[in-house]
């Protein structure tokens, strides 16, 4: 367990890609050196100018070459493909001020320069004496994390000197060690720090002045990802808090409105940005609830260290003191008995922060460092509840920082020695590497280690602070080989689906979902797909939710498995299904998603499935403009494009209040950017919904969603399947049948019945002009989500104008994002068939909430 907690200390810590000297803030000082580059420079994707190394270098017994491979995680060569190489001890000296603070931060990609093989790669690094690295392996680390490269962050304590030396040591414990790096960057920084409480020793302070940090976590809680533009100044990312929280107990997310202002009075901004302040999590309204339960983080720590915590709060909601009194708990030791926002800051939206500074032992089990808050009802306020903005936690030394490499579990010999065994099966002449850019998801496989490793060896009773399951080790912004590549270039192996899906979110074992469907009861089946079985299941002391069961001899189920995790734990949004948890013990793979209790969209259209809830236009509109809401937060939210690639009526559901919620992301496509348009894929999809030109051409674009939702909408309008073979040929397809209509000025004759005459024709109008543009032949001519979007709220405006009544606006803030840097590829069968045949199906299993599309035809998608 040591070295698994040393492998998340080494790796859990901030990079900063984006991370440029900050103008004004960032000082003089401020250096981003790209290691091995011409003097000329280059410039990263991001537009960053990197400069030379050369001129900082005070030995001349260096090497410089360029990588042999650009993995395609690697999102810009600038500074990965170049690398300074050191085949004896040399240094870096870089002029400083005494008494400035700074940061650290030296990016390593193990890949093979000129005959330099990154295995032999053994190295310590030192600054100024301070142990950064020891006989530290990017290449085991790497293959470890599964990652493509590493990025590592210090916070570096005035020096009492006017040079920083950074000193690169080879190994002399391995033959052919030498010591790489391939970027530096060095930026001066306000200091942070002070004093802080010492927790276990009352009355005990320690000056964090004089220490040195590593950055392991830094979370805007109960808010999206921030950028290192978007912070105040210093570069810094603050990621989603939500993969931290221990089980189910999320509380609730709170967001300031414009009226309520974030007025920092003699704070300084650069403690942290706006957004951090303007978002926080609390625990709810009802006293009963909170008083039973505390609000709880988890992070993976390296024991036998200090560790500093830094709390920050921001009440814009209360203004009084006393409304909200809680404790706060670390490790199960008292940090506050009272604490009361207000009463710290001085007033509503003015911020504050609290650090406590913890001792983690190093025994069996103290590998962990647990917050949790509870209400502190001896102090009888106004409101039981507690609430929390950011969170930031660094490790302190004031020599050593240094950790042992980690090793590959047992878990990942054996997925690497089946991706062994497949590969000279399958392979003939050529290798072939298949890798998968993502930051969150770069930390699954660490996750799985602990997962597996704390469930044969660790099993503490529940609810106590001896363990848990549900960590997520998501503070990291770096990339990630689904497939791990070697420095030479070659596949080390197939996809490692365990790695690359666990600890991404809760996990439960085999025994849960038993318990949670009663083994698996054929009463409690609620849908049928190509994945498997759907079934309505109870957890946690009767919380509803639909768990997903795949059937074991299918090859999609696998893929679908891997995908539906990846992409659905790191989006958050009103109008997409969330994803609770997965389950994979043995052949069995399960996951577990809120229950959506009126089913899918589909179900409510068509006479036969819910008689009594046939739809009227408005509420079609509603659900429209929901599923359009997340579609549009896909394309344009996360941080990358994301492409759903399978929009259909059984891919849009409700829940209890007819919220409607795209769902199933298994044929889903995300990448860096989108500058040539499009991505080239193998056409997957559904028939009748499926883009023509994306048919052709192979070519996916966003425009391939808007033509499937063009399909939608005639589909709400016409209550009639997207592909109906048993009719004329010419009424086949739904598109072309409406759109036929349309232009003949016939299309009121084919609208359902249910709704004909009683819409608003202005409403009708807008909407079927809008559903024409989306499924025009050619992609520049179909509109935009955002414009589509627009659309469909302003057809909602004219139907809601019938009765007096106005529609809402546009609900900008309803979504927290999680940084996405995946370009992940699946593979499933290519096409299903959605048909008559596929109605007779839902109508059969009488679903009440079906979680994922139901195929018409089980044997493909």
């Amino acid at each position: 367990m040591h070295i698994l907690a040393s492998l998340l200390l080494l790796f859990c810590f901030p990079v900063f890609l984006n991370a440029a000297p900050s103008s004004g803030k960032g000082g003089s000082d401020s250096l981003m050196l790209g290691c091995g580059l011409d003097k000329s420079g280059g410039k990263d994707s991001d537009g960053r100018q990197w400069s030379s190394d050369e001129k900082y270098l005070s030995e001349n017994n260096t090497l410089t070459f360029k990588a042999s491979f650009q993995d395609p995680s690697l999102l810009s060569d600038v500074p990965y493909m170049s690398a300074r190489i050191f085949t004896s001890k040399a240094s870096y000296k870089f002029p400083i001020q005494g008494d400035k603070r700074y940061w650290l931060r030296l990016h390593f990609y193990p890949s093979s320069y000129n005959t330099f093989d990154p295995v032999d790669s053994y190295f310590s690094v030192t600054a100024n004496g301070l142990k950064l690295l020891s006989n530290f392996s990017a290449s085991v680390t790497c293959q470890a994390l599964s990652q493509a490269y590493l990025d590592r962050e210090y916070s570096l304590a005035p020096l009492d000197s006017d040079t920083l030396t950074v000193t690169f040591t080879p190994s002399d414990k391995h033959d052919k060690a030498f010591a790489f790096v391939n970027g530096i960057e060095l930026i001066e920084m306000p200091e942070l720090f002070d004093e802080a409480p010492l927790l276990g020793f009352d009355d005990q302070t320690m000056d964090t002045k004089t220490m040195h940090f590593q950055t392991m976590f830094r979370l805007n809680v109960g808010g999206q990802y921030i950028a290192p533009s978007n912070d105040s100044g210093l570069s810094r990312m603050w990621y989603d808090d939500t993969p931290y929280i221990y089980g189910s107990a999320t509380g609730v997310t709170n967001r300031a409105t414009k009226e309520e202002k974030i007025d920092y009075k003699t704070q300084p901004e650069s403690i942290a940005p706006v957004d951090v302040y303007s978002t926080s999590r609390s625990m709810g309204a009802n006293k009963n609830v909170n008083m039973g339960y505390n609000l709880t983080w988890i992070f993976q720590v390296d024991p036998a260290s200090m560790y500093l915590t830094r709390l920050h709060f921001c009440e814009y909601h209360y203004s009084k003191l006393n409304e909200i009194v809680f404790k706060i708990y670390i490790n199960n030791r008292t940090a506050e008995t009272a604490a009361d926002v207000i009463g710290w800051s001085g007033g509503q939206g003015v911020p504050t922060y609290k650090d406590y500074v913890l001792y983690v032992k190093d025994q069996p089990g103290d590998d962990e460092l647990w917050l949790a808050l509870h209400p502190a009802n001896e102090s009888k306020p106004e409101f039981y509840d507690a609430l929390l903005n950011g969170v930031e936690v660094f490790k302190l030394n004031d020599t050593d920082l240094s950790g042992p490499n980690p090793q590959p579990s047992d878990m990942l010999v054996q997925h690497e020695h089946k991706s062994n065994t497949f590969h000279r099966k399958h392979e003939t002449s050529r290798t072939f590497v298949i890798s998968t850019a993502g930051g969150a998801a770069g930390f699954a496989l660490v996750a799985a280690i602990v997962v597996v490793v704390r469930r044969q060896k660790k099993k503490g009773a529940p609810g106590t602070y001896t363990g848990t399951s549900s960590w997520l080790p998501l503070y990291g912004h770096s990339h990630t080989a689904g497939t791990k590549s070697s420095g030479s270039g070659k596949s080390t192996g197939h996809s490692n689906l365990t790695a690359m899906t666990q600890g991404l979110c809760r996990y439960f074992s085999l025994h849960d979902m038993k318990q949670a469907t009663k083994n698996f009861d054929e009463s409690n089946v609620i849908g049928v797909g190509g994945f498997g079985k759907v079934y309505k299941g109870v957890i946690d002391n009767g919380f509803k939710v639909a768990i997903k069961r795949s059937n074991p001899q299918s090859e999609q189920g696998v893929n679908e498995f891997q995908t539906e995790i990846e992409m659905l734990s790191k989006l958050r949004h009103k109008h997409l299904v969330s994803l609770i948890g997965f389950c994979e013990e043995g052949d069995e793979m399960c996951l577990v998603y809120d229950y959506m209790a009126l089913g899918t969209m589909r179900e409510h259209l068509y006479k036969g499935n819910k008689p009594l809830d046939l739809l009227t236009w408005k509420q079609r509109l509603e659900i429209c403009i929901g599923a359009a809401r997340g579609l549009h937060y896909l394309h344009t939210g996360a941080k990358y494009t994301i492409i759903h690639r399978d929009v259909k009526t059984t891919n849009i559901l409700l829940d209890e209040n007819w919220v409607a919620k795209v769902s199933d992301f298994g044929l889903s496509k995300t990448g860096p950017n989108m500058n040539q348009g499009h991505i080239s894929t193998v056409v997957k999809g559904s028939f009748g919904y499926l883009d023509p030109e994306y048919f052709r051409r192979q070519q996916l674009t966003e425009k391939s969603d808007v033509y499937s939702f063009g399909v939608v909408l005639f589909e709400a309008l016409c209550a009639r399947p997207a592909l109906n073979p048993n009719l004329p040929k010419e009424q086949v397809s739904l598109a072309e049948w409406a759109l036929y209509n349309k232009r003949r000025g016939t299309l009121e004759d084919i609208i359902d019945p249910s709704i004909r005459g009683k819409m608003n024709p202005e409403s009708l109008t807008k909407f079927a002009d809008t559903a024409e543009k989306c499924v025009s032949d050619n992609g520049f001519e179909r509109p935009s989500m955002n414009d589509l979007l627009w659309n469909l709220e302003f057809a909602l405006n004219l139907e809601k104008n019938t009765d007096g009544s106005t529609a809402p606006g546009r609900d900008e803030g309803e979504f927290s994002e999680v940084s996405l840097e995946d370009n992940t590829a699946t593979h499933y069968k290519n096409l299903g068939l959605e048909s008559e045949q596929g109605l007779s199906q839902d109508s059969s299993n009488g679903s009440s909430a079906v979680i994922f599309s139901q195929i018409a035809n089980p044997a493909g998608r």
